[in-house]
């Protein structure tokens, strides 16, 4: 019999994939042999490309490696560690709370642990949302709920196909965005009281051209040492407490 979840974030073989995507399962990525399209495969493959569910082609070694040399049959979901949310739920969030819109946007973190730390800190500043692009991107995996520390359960993360589009919804709901880069204006004496997507860039290469030109402002952050860049989520986390403070009514001293 083939079983599901023989190994941790991952379905192993056509019929468990198979249920998995007819009953909605959040599927981060479709893992499938190379040129392997016959049969059940290839409704399968129908199926998570509908569904929007990044479908990656790969050698079967790699395959019989991820699965521990299970009886993949060609085939291997990747499995969220938590639902996602959509932008809608994002800001019924902020109207529940009688709020302006606080949202995290996340362009290309690639590390798990920094895309963990960002969710936990968002919860605790009082942001209403997370949003992740769906390629190029950490995806919601037991690594990535294990470093926001049970903040998933609390923060709604919605991962969309186009991050640039989706900042240009945004906009049009009357959400300034701010994006974050070392050669922006000081963040200090911005006002961010106001509805706010706040965008923090990959790890190595900062904000994506096409996401920046979205921007409204770009901030930065008064670095004083020889490195000129912080971890993404440590920049993250200054930036949301920032926010935090501002609507807090807090003065800085």
């Amino acid at each position: 019999m083939e079983k599901q979840e023989t190994r941790d974030e991952l379905i192993i073989g056509r019929n468990p994939v198979m249920e998995a995507l007819k009953t909605g399962r959040s599927i981060d990525a479709l893992f499938v042999s190379k040129g392997e399209k016959q049969g059940s495969i290839g409704k399968i493959l129908a199926m998570a490309r509908s569904s929007g569910i990044p479908v990656k082609e790969v050698d079967g070694k790699k395959l019989d490696y991820m699965c521990g040399n299970a009886h993949h049959q060609g085939v291997i979901a990747r499995v969220a560690a938590h639902s996602y949310a959509s932008v809608q739920d994002i800001f019924d969030r902020a109207a529940e709370k009688d709020e302006p819109p606080f949202i995290i946007v996340c362009d290309e973190i690639e590390d798990p642990h920094n895309l963990g730390a960002i969710i936990r800190s968002a919860e605790c500043a009082g942001a209403h949302g997370v949003i992740i692009p769906k390629r190029r991107s950490a995806e919601l995996t037991y690594t990535v709920a294990k470093t926001a520390a049970g903040a998933l359960e609390y923060m709604p993360v919605a991962r969309v196909t186009n991050l640039a589009k989706t900042l240009d919804e945004l906009k049009e709901r009357g959400v300034w965005v701010y994006g974050t880069d070392m050669e922006g204006q000081t963040w200090c004496g911005t006002d961010l009281k106001g509805p706010v997507a706040l965008v923090i860039g990959s790890e190595g290469k900062g904000m994506g051209r096409l996401v920046q030109e979205k921007c409204d402002f770009v901030l930065s952050l008064p670095l004083r040492g020889e490195i000129n860049s912080l971890n993404a989520s440590v920049a993250a986390g200054i930036m949301m407490f920032e926010v935090a403070r501002q609507r807090l009514g807090l003065e800085s001293v």
